[in-house]
């Protein structure tokens, strides 16, 4: 998991190859590209994030970050483990498109995190879109109804690091295994342009043809070992292992749609929901 790379180390690298603010500032181009600005990213203390909206969102609902399930502040999700509904009062700091701070914004509510499956957390804030709109002048990312294509352009952009890298999605990959956790259908990123490192967990994938968010940044193979922490292992449809060293993976974040109610809210029970539940909600 991008996470536990040394942030030391993390710290290091970047220092010769994180984007220079100042330049990107002097050259900003009257309409930014999809994917190319830090509008509606989020910082948080050990990952990055994102303001996200569903398609059918309104101005008048709680907004709502996205991160990964192994940045959830209480620590990660063991393999199996769901977690839902759960008192949070983390804060985040969101930038404006030249990746400057606007503000902080709060949670108070985990609505669902998770390592099963896919590995995101999504936070409710205490605001609605409306009121940071008006208060921060930052708005929300959507997320993507489906899954991205083989080949579709992307950015993942980290609020961490104020860093954008972009590439392009090189595959679906049917099984990712990291030490105990299993993830599904992940998004493989095409090299180069997309070696992302400790601190950009969470940062979300961004279509750069549509702007929307069709993944989350989670991990990616470091030495070359099989299926241990911080070296996934990629598992085809036949059960053949696969080690990339080097590869950087996202995961899925759609299936949040199949669990949606009418109101915008998950429901693990309705029919045809595709998220990992808690045990207790198996079928």
């Amino acid at each position: 998991m991008k996470l536990f790379r040394t942030l030391l180390a993390a710290t290091a690298a970047v220092s010769t190859t994180l984007i220079g603010v100042g330049s990107a500032q002097a050259s900003e181009p009257a309409v930014r590209a999809p994917g190319a600005d830090f509008a509606g990213i989020a910082a948080l203390s050990n990952c990055s994030g994102s303001l996200v909206r569903y398609a059918a969102s309104q101005s008048t609902d709680p907004a709502l970050i996205l991160t990964n399930g192994h940045c959830f502040e209480g620590g990660m999700p063991s393999p199996g483990q769901v977690i839902v509904n759960r008192a949070s009062s983390r804060s985040f700091t969101l930038l404006r498109p030249d990746s400057s701070n606007a503000g902080t914004v709060r949670a108070n509510q985990v609505l669902y995190s998770t390592m099963t499956k896919t590995d995101i957390t999504l936070y409710r804030l205490t605001e609605t879109y409306a009121a940071i709109a008006s208060r921060l002048n930052v708005t929300p990312l959507t997320l993507a109804t489906s899954p991205p294509a083989s080949g579709a352009g992307m950015a993942v952009v980290s609020g961490y690091w104020k860093r954008i890298y972009t590439c392009s999605v090189q595959a679906t990959i049917p099984e990712l295994r990291e030490a105990g956790w299993v993830m599904k259908s992940s998004i493989k990123y095409q090299q180069p342009g997309c070696e992302t490192i400790g601190g950009t967990s969470g940062s979300p994938i961004v279509s750069t043809s549509t702007g929307e968010v069709i993944g989350v940044n989670n991990t990616g193979n470091e030495d070359g070992e099989q299926c241990t922490l911080n070296n996934p292992c990629e598992v085809d449809e036949n059960g053949n292992i696969t080690v990339d060293q080097g590869a950087a993976y996202g995961q899925q974040t759609w299936w949040l749609y199949t669990c949606l109610t009418a109101t915008r809210t998950i429901d693990l029970n309705k029919s045809g929901c595709e998220l990992a539940k808690p045990a207790a909600r198996r079928h």
